[in-house]
């Protein structure tokens, strides 16, 4: 995805005059949400759901205050958590009253306090992939009386040469696997099967066109193309054999079905068995998600970081800037320079925990104390890092919002 000099450097003067215009001093590392930005891909998630319900995924946010403004975008429903102990808290604090944890909990002292609260069990559906998962609420209760929800959570991943290709997750792949585990589900007391979820991280979470690497970006959007053509049968498969259960206990069918993320929204809501697809990454348009084919969001979420030394002519150091996201060791997980632009890191030093010296064009005319601005890698994961995000609109911040590490919370 192209970004303009002109773009990158304009961001930065709007950036410079909100920051000018605040009445306090900034924290560093200073979080930054543009909400023109966020806005904009919103409503472009929206369109390209073509009316299929968008599940918010909280882990690509981690600021309530967006979750909330993106639940009051029409066309999103609901919040996809990453642990149930936030589930709890998004539901405490009003933020949803339906919300799906994305990964199997054994938290005991979270899986206690659902358990505890008819309130809360009416409105989370946990996930499972195994019976343990089953057992481990049981053995957290001494009676029944609260039925918990579950979803069960299928492996979306491409079986193709002899290979898996895709995100490891679940152990649960055919007809009969996942059969087996739902009417374990549904004849154990205390229990509802109210959903199914079917991630394919290979579609929605992988560049295809990647620049300089046109034979790999041909093959991955080959893989895609594989990947949802064979998911769409066996989730009409497995669908099909949920439906069957109907009849067993007060089993009715598998209710939802959540699926994709903000790379592969078209292709999840194009399968008929799909109810929901669920977005995040797409709201922040982080770096990874620079290189899609389907879509391109705007950058909305920044850092910035006070240059502090220049310890010669043609490089300048900021305080700080290690923020690496998570996955595969590698340089596209590293934090990028963006504006002003015509900045990049340097080959030795990288982006340091305590330091980080730039190199580039502009280099030479940054000052000590100026303010350079970098994107993340990852949606949601720099927000860890900090207590407030400050709100853009336009060339003024209009609010300052807690993270969840602002509001005392480290889930």
């Amino acid at each position: 995805m192209h970004h303009s000099f002109v773009a990158r450097n304009r961001l930065s003067v709007r950036l410079g005059d909100a920051v000018r215009a605040w009445p306090e001093p900034l924290p560093s590392p200073s979080f930054v949400v543009d909400l023109d930005a966020f806005d904009a891909n919103a409503a472009d998630l929206v369109r390209r759901a073509g009316g299929t319900p968008i599940r918010v995924a909280s882990k690509s946010l981690r600021v309530p205050a967006l979750i909330r403004r993106a639940l009051e975008t029409p066309g999103f429903a609901g919040v996809l958590a990453y642990t149930l102990a936030e589930a709890l808290w998004l539901v405490e604090q009003d933020v949803s009253d339906d919300v799906v944890v994305a990964y199997p909990s054994v938290d005991a002292a979270a899986l206690s306090a659902l358990v505890a609260s008819p309130r809360a069990a009416s409105r989370i559906t946990i996930m499972i992939d195994d019976v343990a998962h089953l057992d481990a609420v049981d053995a957290l209760r001494a009676s029944t009386a609260v039925p918990v929800r579950v979803a069960i959570d299928i492996d979306a991943g491409l079986r193709w040469g002899g290979q898996a290709v895709g995100p490891k997750r679940s152990p649960l792949y055919d007809v009969g696997s996942v059969s087996d585990l739902a009417l374990l589900v549904i004849e154990r007391p205390g229990f509802q099967l109210v959903g199914v979820m079917t991630y394919e991280g290979q579609v929605a979470g992988v560049p295809d066109v990647v620049p300089h690497q046109r034979t790999k970006s041909a093959v991955v959007r080959k893989l895609k193309q594989l990947s949802v053509q064979q998911l769409q049968v066996r989730r009409t498969a497995i669908a099909e054999a949920l439906t069957g259960l109907a009849g067993h206990g007060d089993h009715t069918g598998p209710g939802f079905w959540n699926a994709g993320g903000s790379g592969s929204i078209e292709s999840s809501a194009a399968d008929p068995v799909v109810t929901e697809v669920t977005a995040g990454s797409g709201l922040f348009g982080p770096t990874l998600f620079d290189n899609y084919e389907v879509f391109q969001p705007q950058p909305a979420a920044f850092f910035g970081l006070p240059v502090t030394r220049r310890p010669s002519a043609d490089v300048a150091t900021v305080h700080g800037g290690g923020l690496i996201a998570s996955g595969p060791t590698g340089s596209d997980r590293a934090p990028t320079p963006w504006a002003p632009a015509g900045l990049r890191l340097t080959g030795l030093e990288g982006a340091g925990e305590v330091q980080t010296p730039l190199v580039g064009t502009n280099a030479a005319t940054l000052a000590i104390g100026d303010l350079v601005w970098f994107r993340h890698a990852k949606s949601g994961e720099p927000f860890e890092h900090g207590l407030q995000v400050q709100l853009l609109q336009g060339d003024r911040f209009v609010d300052q919002v807690p993270t969840y590490r602002g509001h005392g919370l480290a889930f």
